[in-house]
């Protein structure tokens, strides 16, 4: 159905006039109006005026974008040649600009312009081509999430924490010497266990994540699949599993506060592994893992941080699993910094491609090269 917008948007170029554009995507597409905004269930469109596809002018307020953010919300910046579209979610907003002096985390007020939306994220532009990934990048972010970035980017308020320092002792020794240490693991017994521990966790609970996996909300679908594998309060387990035959209302869960969602300690090796949920049948970006976070826990001697990828095709009710080091050849060369993600106090977070996943899963193995991962973290460290 957004093709079809794009498509039909791009039919009329040089139609110069916003209104009578706005009436025939509305008729087209059986939209309804909310003040400035035509939406339905699958997006929203904002129509604008300008001379070219670069504008300053008010586009919407923050308050009103809130209420359509879990669709992709679409700029149609409609110019004399032609009609320029943007997505306009908060994860694709450098900041808020008009009248927002007063915004914080617990007062939403403002409005954003057209300089301040963002026109490459990555290796990717703004542009009608690319929305099915970027709306994919924006689905692992929730509102309150990218509020806390633009409230700080728009206030200057200070942020809350700091980047880690790797100077301290032997920190950056330890990290450097992560790659090896991923390596020696992946070859032990221990590697074999954790992955059979993992993998008996996911086979016992299949129909559980298959139920779950037809949530619609990424996140909320992503921790549930995650505690359902991971997590170690049983009663609460038993809650989630019922809500999800009975399709009541899921139970709060709440977040371990650690690197990865599963831990485990063997004499040698501290383990974390991040558990990523991949429906191998829809496009996807996962939110990775945060920066500083990492470098935290690999400047520990013994530490192993892996992934556990878990594959749901519910078509056909399969479930295909794959653990990995977060170093793994594929994965580490699919892994992206999200740079307007680094707020002035942190170095941000990493976002994995999600057909690389998917070819992890279905076809590879975890091999390292340990050049490859120490100039990978080089980069982080000096980020």
């Amino acid at each position: 159905m957004l093709d079809r917008l794009v498509e039909f948007i791009k039919f009329y170029d040089g139609i110069n006039d916003k209104m009578k554009l706005a009436s025939l995507v509305t008729r087209q597409f059986v939209l309804v109006k909310d003040r400035s905004v035509f939406y339905c269930k699958r997006f929203a469109v904002r129509f604008c005026k300008a001379n070219a596809s670069s504008f300053s002018n008010t586009v919407l307020s923050l308050s009103a974008l809130q209420k359509f953010d879990r669709l992709p919300v679409i700029i149609c910046v409609v110019t004399p040649d032609k009609n320029y579209m943007l997505l306009a979610n908060t994860t694709f907003l450098i900041k808020i600009s008009h009248s927002s002096q007063k915004l914080r985390v617990d007062n939403i007020k403002g409005s954003f312009n057209g300089s301040d939306i963002i026109r490459q994220i990555g290796d990717l532009a703004n542009e009608p081509k690319n929305f099915a990934t970027l709306f994919a990048i924006h689905q692992n972010f929730t509102f309150e999430e990218n509020l806390v970035r633009l409230t700080e980017a728009t206030n200057n308020i200070v942020p809350i924490g700091a980047k880690f320092d790797v100077t301290a002792g032997n920190c950056l020794e330890n990290i450097m010497d992560s790659p090896k240490r991923a390596i020696r693991f992946s070859l032990s017994d221990d590697y074999q266990d954790l992955l059979s521990g993992l993998d008996s966790r996911a086979n016992n609970f299949k129909n559980e994540i298959l139920i779950a996996a037809c949530i619609e909300n990424v996140n909320l679908r992503g921790r549930i699949i995650e505690y359902i594998i991971a997590g170690d309060d049983v009663a609460l387990r038993d809650r989630i599993i019922e809500s999800l035959y009975d399709n009541a209302e899921l139970p709060r869960l709440v977040t371990r506060d650690g690197l990865g969602d599963y831990g485990k300690i063997y004499p040698a090796f501290h383990t974390e592994t991040d558990i990523k949920t991949k429906i191998m049948i829809l496009a996807s970006a996962p939110k990775g893992y945060n920066l500083d976070k990492m470098l935290e826990f690999l400047a520990e001697p013994d530490s192993i941080f892996m992934i556990y990828f878990v594959g749901i095709d519910y078509t056909q009710k399969t479930i295909k699993t794959k653990l990995v080091s977060m170093f793994q050849n594929t994965l580490i060369s699919n892994t992206v910094i999200q740079a307007h993600w680094a707020g002035r106090n942190s170095r941000g977070v990493s976002q994995f491609n999600g057909e690389a996943i998917k070819s992890i899963i279905l076809n590879e193995t975890n091999t390292i090269d340990a050049t490859s991962a120490t100039r990978f973290l080089e980069k982080i460290v000096n980020l």
